[in-house]
């Protein structure tokens, strides 16, 4: 059993055993003693630390995770081993050494600030895809004069390219591993360049004391350049930065934005679906009601978990996306957490997928079963018609679209609806004929037929009255596939037929359905005529009558009669009579008789 040591590297909090402890504490003891002479000692073994702790972080599944010494020789494996500490290993260790392996990282996309002239987005993507920065700069010249898309491009790149700030990151940035090595030249480098760039600037001012003909005489272009590349850098960093601030005031608009609406959707996504699921689970009341749609026979708690996985995850990453912007060092998921929400996110995906095939494809073909039975009422019989209500199921009688679950008289469970049509047509046959079409659709014809021949409806004729179920039910079995009803009742002409008031709703056809009786003739006598009815006793009948045959016509209408031809016409109505011939006017109204020759 080994004690747990706590350690605290380059600002990172770290459990490690007190072996790998010794071994790391003996490492990073042997790199100072390296670089005891060395100039800028204390930014190399800064910058060598930070190193160790983000490969340590690399390797590190959660925080309470315990560093063993295995991970400890992986990172010494690929910083590399300073001479001292190969004495040091030598004398505490017997078994020999491992052969140091040599590493090479990618190169990593990061904007290289200290050689930019504005954000440094040129010089880091010639760093990442090893070209001149000049064909770089020359590349976004050239999108700039093509619609402007070029500035559009380094703006946003200027936003979501992190700048290369730490050694490591400039290391990565070139594609040069991270060791001890070269840690210590990029350090070394700097300082140079601090050193370099004082004594330039020495030199600048001591050249602004001489006369500019002789500068541009002795040819001191490259100064001349370092300093107008110094000068475009001072000015576009501010403005790169007073950009960069309102760039961050509205990304952390944008991340608040984000995590309410990822966290809103999220919250709603677990109480609803899970509700659901948990309803389905316990069979609470009204479970039913998704159930005669599921023709999968896929259980609802698993459908609502399905759909908790395919929606939740995209916002769940918006959440964290919105944390992001907000929290600029937050931890990652992780590659394995990652990996599994995409597994989970397209596994949900692929059988939603399949499931909505399979729901839609239950739609998509119908068909129909017809029923006729004749009714004795011939010509001047007259048919009392009326839809009769069942009140277990339903208290009112009206036509809905909608559907519900009831119990039948033997407790069995079944689909309820009352979307029956009613349409009255006339017919030359001495007979009345009621005919029943049901209709249902399913995945193929036959599919669909088998259910509309499920679907359960009645009628009742006795002593000239027609009693017409107002609804009609089918098993739960069946599921719920847009079934309905329509009757159509074929009356023989010179019948009469009484409708109840409550077939209101149900006739209220548009004239595709051909239907011979219109709304608000409820309680009517109408008499049957070609295609068309009659009232009997409307103070205002309903009958419009017009035909036409060459010069002649016959026009019968709520305003009266009129009959015309080449030689005569006779008009009848409330004014009168009227009546013409070629050579007679006869005009019978309220002021008499007057017959008049057309010839005096």
């Amino acid at each position: 059993m080994n004690k747990t040591v706590n350690i605290n590297l380059a600002g990172i909090f770290f459990h490690i055993d007190e072996d790998a402890y010794s071994k790391l504490q003996r490492y990073l003891e042997a790199i100072k003693r390296s670089f005891t002479d060395s100039q800028g000692r204390s930014e190399i073994i800064a910058d060598i630390e930070a190193r160790i702790a983000e490969l340590f972080t690399e390797r590190i599944k959660d925080a309470k995770q315990v560093i063993s010494i295995k991970e400890v020789e992986e990172v010494i494996t690929i910083m590399g081993q300073p001479e001292d500490y190969m004495v040091d290993e030598e004398i505490f260790e017997d078994e020999p050494q491992p052969r140091q392996r040599k590493t090479s990282s990618g190169r990593r996309l990061f904007r290289d600030t200290e050689n930019a002239y504005i954000g440094g987005v040129c010089s880091g993507l010639s760093h990442y895809f090893d070209i001149d920065s000049l064909w770089i700069r020359l590349g976004w010249l050239l999108l700039f004069f093509v619609g402007g898309t070029g500035l559009f491009i380094y703006i946003l790149l200027w936003i979501l390219m992190p700048s290369a700030e730490t050694t490591a990151e400039k290391l990565a940035m070139t594609g040069k591993p991270v060791n001890i090595t070269n840690i210590e030249q990029k350090v070394k480098e700097g300082f140079s360049n601090v050193k370099e760039s004082a004594k330039d600037s020495l030199n600048y001012a001591k050249e602004n004391l001489e006369n500019a003909a002789d500068r541009v005489k002795n040819g001191d272009y490259q100064k001349v350049g370092n300093k107008v590349q110094s000068a475009s850098r001072s000015f576009f960093d501010a403005l790169g930065n007073i950009i960069m601030f309102f760039f961050k005031i509205i990304a952390k608009f944008i991340g608040i934005i984000l995590i309410i609406v990822g966290a809103s959707t999220l919250i709603g996504l677990v109480i609803g679906l899970l509700s659901l699921g948990v309803a389905d689970i316990f069979h609470f009341p009204g479970i039913d009601m998704a159930e005669i749609f599921n023709s999968s026979n896929l259980p609802i708690w698993v459908v609502s978990t399905l759909v908790l996985f395919a929606v939740g995850i995209p916002f769940f990453y918006i959440f964290i996306l919105g944390l992001k912007i907000l929290v600029g060092n937050l931890k990652s998921l992780g590659k394995i957490a990652n990996l599994t929400l995409l597994g989970l996110w397209l596994a949900a995906i692929i059988t939603l997928s399949a499931f909505a095939i399979k729901e839609a494809s239950e739609f998509s073909r119908d068909a129909s079963v017809i029923n006729k039975s004749e009714i004795s009422i011939a010509t001047n019989d007259t048919l009392y018609v009326k839809m009769a209500n069942n009140s277990i199921y339903s208290k009112g009688t009206y036509r809905d679209y909608d559907f519900d679950i009831v119990y039948d008289e033997n407790d069995e469970k079944k689909i309820y609806s009352s979307n029956v049509r009613l349409i009255f047509r006339s017919t030359k046959d001495s007979l009345a004929t009621v005919s029943i079409e049901k209709n249902a659709r399913g995945s193929n014809y036959i599919n669909a037929k088998k259910r509309a021949e499920k679907v359960e409806y009645n009628f009742i004729f006795n002593a000239n009255e027609l009693l017409l179920d107002s609804y009609f039910l089918t098993d739960i079995e069946n599921k719920f596939r847009d079934q309905e009803v329509e009757i159509v009742l074929y009356l023989p002409e010179g019948s009469i037929v009484n409708t109840n008031e409550n077939t209101y709703s149900f006739h209220r056809n548009t004239s595709s359905y051909r239907d011979i009786l219109d709304n608000g003739f409820e309680e009517h006598y109408l008499k049957v005529i070609k295609n068309d009815l009659i009232c009997l006793d409307c103070g205002d009948n309903k009958i419009n009558i017009d035909i036409h045959n060459g010069d002649s016509s016959f026009k019968l209408d709520k305003d009266g009669l009129e009959i015309k031809n080449t030689n005569s016409h006779l008009k009848i109505n409330n004014d009168g009579i009227l009546s013409e011939t070629e050579n007679i006017k006869t005009t019978i109204d309220s002021n008499g008789i007057s017959i008049k020759s057309k010839d005096n």
